[in-house]
C-alpha cells in the first residue's frame, strides 16, 4: 500500500496555508483580544466603538479583514474551510459566541449583497468592506417560525408607485439597533417564489426596535414595520428571488455556525483539564479519578469528530458539490449538540466554581444553549438529514 507523500493533505489534515492562518489567529487572540477582554465585566456585550476601531485596525494589518467577502468585491475570498478554521479560533474568548474576536474581523456585508446591483453594492456594502460603516443586520425570522422561512414569512411588501410599503414584524434579529442598515425579507407573492429582499436604512420612518430578553448574554430584537415606505430601487434582484438568493448562504452559514460552539467547547475543555490536574480531592488529584477522566476523554473524542464533520462539509462546499445541504445539517447538528454537552461536563468538573462568574463557563453554557436553536433547530437539521436518507 502506497503511503501519502509528506505535505499531502486529506480530510484529516488541513492545508499548510490554513494551518498558518489558524496560528496567526491564535496569536492575535492571545496578543490583542484576551488582554482587552480581561478588563471587561463578565457579561459585557460588544466593545465601545473607539476600542473596536483600534482592534480592527490591528486585524487589518494582518490581513484578517473581509475574510468572507469574495476577492472580486475587494475581500480576502477565504474558502468555506478557511472560514471555519478562523471562526473556531476567533470564538475562543468570553464573548466568542456572538462577538468572535470581539468583532475584530469585520468587513463582511450580508452575503446577498454580492447579488445586488452595482449601485446598491457601492452605496451599502462597499463602506462595510472599507471599514467606514458598521455591520448590517439580516432579518428573516418571524414570530410564525424561523426554521421554515419560505412559508413562515408574513411581513408584507406592497408596491405603491415607486416605493414599497412594508407592514409586519421580524423576531430574534441580531445587531439590528446598532447597524446602519439591514437586509429584510418580505412577502410580495405566494409560496417560495413570493419572497423578496430589500435594503432598509436604520432611520427609515415606521421602524421600531424592541429588545427581547433571553437567557444568553447577547439579546436579539423584535422589529416592527408600520407603513414603512422604501424606494423601489432598494429591492435586491427581482421580485420573488429573495428565497432563492438566501438559500446558498443559509446552507453555507450552517457549516460556519458550528465552528464557534466547537471552539468555545474546546477552550472550556482545556480549562477543565487544567483544573483537574491542579485540584486536590480525597487525598489525590481530581485528574486521577476515573469518572473525571472519562468525562474528559468523551469530550475530546466528540469534539474531534465534530470538527472533522465540519471540515468535511466545508471541503465539499468548496468543491462545489451540487447538494451539501445534508453535510451542512450534520455539521451544524453535531457541532452544536456536542459543544453544549461538553460545556455541561466542564461545569460539572469545576463543581460550584463552574457556576460562578469568576469563570466564563456559565456564560458560554447559556450562549451555547441558544446555538442549538439558531440557524435551524436541531430537530429541523435531523429532518433535513432524514429526507436525504429515506426519500
Amino acid at each position: 500500500m502506497t503511503r501519502p507523500e509528506p505535505g499531502t493533505t486529506g480530510a484529516w489534515q488541513l492545508p499548510d496555508e490554513l494551518v498558518m492562518l489558524r496560528d496567526t489567529v491564535r496569536r492575535f487572540m492571545t496578543a490583542h483580544v484576551h488582554p482587552v477582554e480581561e478588563k471587561l465585566e463578565h457579561d459585557t456585550v460588544g466593545l465601545p466603538r473607539e476600542h473596536l476601531v483600534e482592534l480592527q485596525a490591528k486585524a487589518r494589518e494582518l490581513g484578517l479583514w473581509a475574510l468572507q467577502t469574495p476577492e472580486e468585491f475587494g475581500g480576502a475570498g477565504l474558502s468555506v474551510l478557511g472560514q471555519v478554521v478562523v471562526a473556531e479560533e476567533a470564538s475562543k474568548c468570553r464573548m466568542g459566541a456572538f462577538f468572535p474576536a470581539l468583532g475584530a474581523f469585520g468587513g463582511n456585508p450580508p452575503n446577498v449583497m454580492f447579488k445586488a446591483s452595482p449601485e446598491q453594492f457601492d452605496k451599502y456594502a462597499r463602506p462595510i468592506i472599507d471599514g467606514t460603516m458598521t455591520k448590517a443586520y439580516t432579518a428573516i425570522t418571524e414570530a410564525s417560525g424561523g426554521s421554515d422561512p419560505a412559508r413562515a414569512i408574513q411581513l408584507k411588501a406592497v408596491r405603491d408607485g415607486d416605493v414599497y410599503v412594508l407592514n409586519g414584524s421580524k423576531m430574534w434579529i441580531s445587531h439590528a439597533p446598532g447597524a446602519d442598515w439591514g437586509v429584510v425579507y418580505a412577502r410580495t407573492g405566494e409560496g417560495r417564489s413570493g419572497i423578496s429582499c430589500f435594503i432598509v436604512e436604520k432611520d427609515t420612518p415606521g421602524i421600531t426596535f424592541h429588545r427581547i430578553g433571553v437567557m444568553a448574554s447577547f439579546a436579539p430584537y423584535e422589529l416592527h414595520f408600520d407603513d414603512v415606505r422604501i424606494p423601489a430601487d432598494r429591492l435586491i434582484g427581482e421580485e420573488g428571488q429573495g428565497f432563492a438568493m438566501a438559500s446558498d448562504f443559509l446552507v453555507h452559514g450552517r457549516i460556519i455556525y458550528a465552528a464557534g460552539p466547537i471552539g468555545i467547547a474546546q477552550l472550556a475543555l482545556e480549562k477543565a483539564c487544567q483544573w483537574a490536574r491542579e485540584r486536590n480531592v480525597f487525598g489525590g488529584k481530581l485528574a486521577d479519578k476515573q469518572g473525571i477522566q472519562w468525562m474528559i476523554v468523551n469530550s475530546e473524542v466528540e469534539l474531534r469528530a465534530a470538527r472533522l464533520l465540519m471540515y468535511q462539509a466545508a471541503w465539499n462546499a468548496d468543491l462545489g458539490r451540487p447538494d451539501i445541504r445534508t453535510d451542512a445539517s450534520i455539521a451544524k447538528l453535531y457541532g452544536t449538540e456536542v459543544a453544549y454537552q461538553v460545556l455541561d461536563r466542564c461545569i460539572q468538573i469545576h463543581g460550584a466554581l463552574g457556576l460562578s462568574t469568576e469563570l466564563p463557563l456559565e456564560r458560554w453554557f447559556r450562549d451555547l444553549r441558544v446555538k442549538r436553536l439558531g440557524e435551524g433547530a436541531s430537530e429541523v437539521q435531523r429532518e433535513v438529514i432524514s429526507r436525504s436518507l429515506l426519500r
